[in-house]
């Protein structure tokens, strides 16, 4: 299909690609795990094994790939598996930047396994060019990792400038694309080598599958050949039924995104005028620290992720989630589905998040239920008499 063609024509239609054998529309399913070969010619070329050869990944993969804009993408297991393959690739002593907030299972596992790996690591509480650079090891430092719009807090950072402090240091730039999506931010256009997503989230949207994708910019190719071995290696492939059912979310991506990014505006304009509420992390807000980055580099929109704080604190926090209606409690996002957590009790102990703050992930349902569902909910964290109210319900 065309390279010129509108992202909302390209996921909608998967490239356009047809089955030739059957001039089927849909992409075939092939569960199968291994591939005839040739009795005379074991050497030919061909496929062999579906564990890093399963032709149902070639459609998905395609399409993720032109959508970032990439030299080519790879499908994995889930995230955390996409995001390892990173970082697996380097040596004991080198290190890596990442900010203050920032996806914990990747914060996690740079404490544990990572640790173990013997990588170094450098945390910074603000995420700018002089920081980035005063951080950077010159020879050490491998792996410059920005999360824009960060979670849960929804900093932006300015993807061009770190690229360029990254690039002058010899460090290639990673990024975790997955609450923007390509829909709203094309890492690659700014700079960076190699973008992340979890396709558990927005990419498959319908909360029924675990996956994860790498991309990487034109002129990285040999990055791409080595998280080729590492998935094959690692054994973090994706099965042939969850790609089936990958594509088949990614054709709505566009349309998701940008219901779920509209409702989401208007969730925060009404919850940063409630009183209960002392702080709403949200880009698309003009009182939001980023939100001039933010124009500049998402377009269309500012993501279906919202974060707000409560005056009341972390017990008015718990109270709030628990009374909600529509929204649901769980962990997660990207779904059709309305989800609300009180992030830092999934986190481990030493996180950074807040304890008063409580994330929103926006679904696809009407904006005024949503809201209404938590102003109410804000009312009953905000009274006095709530052990009164949960016992009469």
């Amino acid at each position: 299909m065309r390279n010129d063609l509108h992202l909302q024509t390209l996921t909608a239609t998967a490239l356009g690609w047809v089955d030739p054998a059957t001039d089927a529309m849909a992409m075939p399913l092939s569960p199968s795990t291994s591939f005839l070969r040739d009795p005379n010619n074991l050497g030919r070329s061909g496929r062999y094994f579906t564990r890093d050869d399963n032709p149902t990944f070639l459609q998905p993969e395609a399409l993720i790939n032109q959508l970032e804009g990439g030299a080519g993408c790879l499908l994995f297991s889930s995230g955390m598996a996409a995001i390892v393959s990173v970082f697996q690739r380097l040596k004991p002593g080198d290190h890596v930047v990442i900010p203050k907030f920032v996806y914990s299972g990747l914060r996690e596992w740079l404490q544990s396994q990572g640790a173990r790996w013997g990588l170094q690591v450098s945390t910074l509480s603000e995420y700018t060019a002089d920081t980035v650079k005063a951080a950077i090891r010159p020879g050490q430092t491998k792996i410059v990792w920005l999360e824009t719009p960060s979670n849960p807090t929804w900093s932006i950072v300015d993807i061009s400038v770190i690229a360029d402090v990254a690039h002058s240091a010899g460090a290639i730039v990673a990024i975790d694309n997955t609450v923007a999506t390509p829909i709203l931010t094309r890492p690659i256009a700014h700079g960076a080598d190699i973008v992340l997503h979890s396709c558990s989230k927005y990419m498959n949207g319908h909360g029924d599958l675990i996956a994860g994708a790498a991309v990487v910019a034109p002129g990285q190719e040999q990055l791409l050949q080595d998280m080729r071995n590492q998935r094959n290696e690692n054994g973090g492939v994706l099965g042939g039924f969850e790609a089936w059912l990958l594509l088949r979310g990614m054709r709505t991506l566009y349309a998701r995104v940008k219901t779920s990014s509209e409702t989401a505006m208007k969730i925060a304009e009404v919850l940063i005028q409630n009183p209960a509420v002392s702080e709403v992390l949200y880009p698309g807000l003009p009182s939001h620290p980023n939100h001039d980055i933010a124009a500049r580099q998402m377009t269309g929109g500012y993501g279906g992720m919202l974060s707000f704080r409560l005056m009341g604190g972390e017990l008015a926090a718990r109270r709030m989630a628990a009374n909600v209606q529509i929204f649901r409690q769980a962990i997660s996002f990207g779904s059709t589905e309305s989800v609300i957590e009180h992030r830092a009790d999934v986190e481990k102990s030493g996180s950074p998040t807040p304890r008063d703050l409580l994330r929103v992930s926006v679904g696809l349902e009407h904006p005024e239920d949503l809201i209404k569902d938590l102003t109410n909910a804000l009312a009953i964290a905000d009274s006095a008499d709530f052990e009164a109210q949960i016992v009469a319900v």
